[in-house]
């Protein structure tokens, strides 16, 4: 991998390579885009293959996170860490107060929180080193458990998909197939529940699929055939790169809307979806509640303000399906341009605003 071309044909801004030798941390710090403001992006810690693929996975993520914070209509850029390592048997107080050090040295330039492999006391010992880390303790003024965050704002764009496919956005007797039934997926059964959807729901794991059963009536399905069952509503919200040359031939879903990250194999399968006429209403921007919850700490954990925030997914999906029409493009391309063009938009104006002060400076010099 030649590490500076991939960086600028992707225009990443920084790559940190952490390295503590006394507690064992190897980390990658991926800053790729702070236009619109610190990256932001939480911390992951994985057993890699390779170094070589630790880097691929930060670089990867830390633009996914540019994407969805920018579509989110937040005032942060995208970034990613992965600390290579077993995170059941690695982890030690040490690694993470000097991964604390070393994100406090960025200045205020990268923002972490939890990620698969981490948890809130992960980010409870980093706080002790630097305050530009969110999803930590409530003590310390967090927004708590992120799941049922989450869940709401995959709910509100399930809803706004629902209003173009099917003429309005209630889901009161809407056959919703849930794929997956972690802690996330529960909590939006909650609220399909509560509106009145008629749930078919499968996980891998037949606790949770009875749990989900027992609370809200639904049926189960093996999780070999969810993908064919007769449903309105298609809510992938388990592993990835579950849309696929395979599975998609088998949905009979008018609308795909679940929190599940990097739904789609390749994006030749959003075109296939889009040419199916089943709605696909793109991961990264209904499942962005999470982010929008942590990011409300950087102000001041005001749970109300950051519950309208995630509201705004509704509207964030409509234009969404607002910009595939205009340029008749399907959604996941729809929402890139999305979170692209505000990009770019504030981009402009930061360059004229420096233009200007150029302008000024150089009058001044003159006199």
């Amino acid at each position: 991998m030649e590490i500076f071309d991939y960086m600028g044909k992707y225009d990443y801004e920084q790559l940190l390579f952490c390295h503590d030798a006394a507690s064992g941390l190897k980390a990658i710090i991926a800053i790729h885009d702070t236009t619109l403001g610190p990256a932001l992006g939480g911390t992951r810690m994985w057993t890699y293959e390779s170094e070589e693929a630790a880097i691929e996975d930060a670089l990867r993520l830390a633009k996914g996170m540019t994407y969805k914070n920018a579509a989110a209509g937040l005032n942060l850029g995208g970034g990613k860490t992965v600390i290579i390592g077993d995170p059941h048997k690695d982890k030690n107080e040490e690694m993470f107060r000097a991964f604390g050090r070393f994100i406090q040295g960025l200045g205020g330039r990268y923002i972490t929180a939890e990620d698969v492999g981490t948890t809130v006391e992960d980010m409870d010992i980093i706080h002790e080193e630097t305050n530009f880390v969110t999803g930590v303790s409530q003590t310390y003024g967090s927004s708590g458990n992120p799941s049922p965050v989450t869940a709401y704002g995959c709910y509100v764009g399930m809803k706004a998909a629902a209003k173009e496919a099917f003429g309005s956005d209630s889901l009161e007797g809407k056959t919703i197939a849930v794929q997956g039934v972690d802690n996330v997926a529960f909590e939006l059964c909650r609220y399909l529940h509560g509106e009145g959807a008629n749930l078919i729901v499968t996980d891998i794991a037949a606790d949770a699929v009875k749990r989900a059963v027992d609370a809200f009536r639904a049926k189960a399905a093996d999780p070999k055939d969810i993908y064919a069952v007769d449903c309105d509503i298609f809510a992938p919200c388990a592993l990835g790169a579950i849309l696929n040359d395979h599975t998609i031939p088998l949905l009979k879903a008018k609308v795909i809307a679940g929190s599940a990250n990097n739904q789609l194999k390749e994006p030749r399968h959003g075109d296939l979806i889009h040419e199916m006429g089943i709605l696909y209403a793109p991961d990264y921007v209904v499942n962005a509640g999470g982010v929008i919850n942590v990011a409300d700490e950087l102000h001041g954990y005001n749970r109300e303000r950051a519950m309208k925030k995630v509201e705004q997914i509704y509207n964030n999906v409509e234009k969404v399906i607002e910009i595939s029409k205009r340029d008749r493009i399907p959604t996941y391309l729809a929402a890139d341009r999305m979170a692209e063009e505000r990009i770019r938009k504030v981009s402009r104006s930061r360059s004229q605003f420096l233009l200007y002060n150029k302008h000024i400076l150089e009058k001044r010099l003159q006199y």
